[in-house]
């Protein structure tokens, strides 16, 4: 895969861009944008899916398969990370000598005369972004948005707006949060992540204290966040405003009760505002008070903010409900980190009531596997019922000898309650054979494990197996 280089200068006009991989939730959003903006665009992706044809209503070329003659024409190339060195428009634009850019380089110059609003984190951006989005919908705003996942009442992960507001959800995985010229900076977390990138703990924080730096109006920062707590103490004379649960929290989350849904209270200013959320968990009330500090730093009332947020109805891949076969519910959900996946299965938890969680893991990257597969294993035994682990997702990394899925199903203290499974039909047919009625199925994880619910729902559709049958 190539590695990320925001060295390679922007042009002030980009002419026509083409995207290598259009299709990914990120790279479509700019490309939306980009087509609003009146660029020509083409693209290229792997497989027609939905946001290709998306696309391609709009009126966007997209071609299927990677080949140097979907360059042609093009001025400016767009790429992510994910690609791999070999990839043939990457090359031939090398030789054409084509602007390469980044996608966040591509959205950096796309935004650049906005105020940004800008969400970053190892958890919960993409639902924060969504809530502060939906919010400034209700609010009367029309701010212009990029999110990393499609937000459920809206249908779309991006759109451009009238007013001067641009939400981004910002990538810290390789540093490209650091080229957005940012007003306002939310910070969900600072929980350690991406270390393949950044190589240590503390540069990994380091690199969220210079983020933090460069907004130019306000921070908006977890009080309950070791790392976040070390890194307000960084800014002081800035304007922050901490959100979260501790005692001296500028907006403090209390009062919570979480079930089918989540109800709670934020003290601000002296005063308390009730709400209960359209969505389920602790984590959603958690976001849920960021969105609210972003929203009263932005000049919005703090009642009326609440009571925009409580209308959002929650983002794809994020506890959603995806189909429900003789009693088993099936839900699908990005959460591909351990304290994502304690936070998802928390909410689902108090959701399931007497049911069973089984849950279908597919790890996400080789280098997070290995260096967490404890904390994965830890995290599953205690909050799952039962756990199927399928073969990790690389991304954009290459497969390391002896990393697999296996590194977490061995460290489970009771074996019983796990099943390394590489076979996704053979997982999918496993874990019916095992689900009852009430019980929750969760595919769980960032990369593709998605694909593998209509399968699970056909395989709940059969005539009940035993465990022993599908082994």
């Amino acid at each position: 895969m190539i590695k990320s280089d925001f060295s390679h200068p922007v042009p002030e006009r980009l002419g026509a861009v083409h995207f290598v991989g259009i299709g990914g939730a990120g790279m479509s959003g700019i490309a939306h944008l980009f087509v609003t903006a009146g660029l020509p665009v083409t693209g290229s992706d792997i497989r027609a899916t939905s946001t290709v044809e998306a696309l391609r209503v709009r009126g966007v070329p997209v071609f299927i398969g990677h080949s140097a003659d979907n360059i042609r024409g093009a001025d400016t190339l767009v790429v992510t990370g994910a690609i791999a060195e070999d990839n043939p428009e990457y090359l031939a634009a090398r030789e054409l000598g084509l602007p390469i850019i980044h996608r966040a380089q591509a959205l950096a110059w796309l935004i650049r005369d906005h105020r940004v609003v800008a969400v970053a984190g190892a958890h919960g951006k993409t639902t924060s972004t969504a809530m502060i989005v939906t919010a400034l919908l209700e609010l009367g705003a029309s701010p212009s948005f990029v999110n990393g996942g499609v937000i459920r009442s809206l249908g779309v992960s991006a759109s451009a707006g009238s007013g001067d507001v641009f939400v981004v959800e910002a990538d810290e995985s390789d540093g490209s949060f650091l080229l957005y010229n940012t007003a306002v900076a939310l910070i969900t977390n600072v929980d350690p992540d991406h270390l393949d990138h950044y190589g240590s703990e503390e540069a990994f924080e380091a690199a969220f204290a210079t983020f933090a730096g460069k907004a130019t109006e306000r921070v908006v920062i977890s009080s309950d966040d070791r790392r976040a707590v070390e890194v307000t103490a960084q800014l002081a004379g800035r304007p922050v405003t901490t959100f979260g649960r501790a005692a001296g929290a500028d907006v403090r989350l209390h009062s919570v009760v979480s079930g089918e849904t989540v109800s709670f209270s934020l003290s601000y200013e002296g005063a308390d505002y009730d709400t209960r959320l359209r969505v389920a968990g602790v984590h959603n009330a958690i976001n849920a008070a960021g969105a609210f500090g972003v929203l009263v730093s932005l000049g919005f009332d703090p009642r009326a903010s609440l009571d925009a947020i409580a209308l959002f109805e929650g983002t794809e891949r994020r506890f959603e409900l995806r189909g429900d076969v003789r009693g088993v519910r099936v839900y699908d959900d990005f959460a591909h980190h351990p304290t994502e996946i304690r936070a998802a299965l928390s909410g689902a938890r108090g959701v399931v009531g007497e049911g069973r969680l089984i849950t279908i893991f597919q790890p996400h990257l080789y280098s997070r596997t290995r260096e967490m597969a404890a904390q994965f294993a830890e995290t599953l035994e205690s909050l799952a019922d039962h756990t199927i682990v399928v073969p990790i997702y690389g991304a954009r990394e290459e497969p390391e000898p002896g990393v697999t899925g296996e590194l977490i199903t061995e460290l489970f203290a009771d074996p019983s309650r796990v099943r390394y499974i590489e076979d996704w039909d053979a997982a999918a047919d496993y874990a019916a054979s095992i689900a009852g009625a009430g019980d929750f199925v969760i595919p769980m994880g960032g990369g593709d494990v998605y694909r593998i619910i209509p399968r699970l729902l056909q395989a709940l559709e059969a005539p009940p197996r035993s465990a022993d049958e599908t082994a």
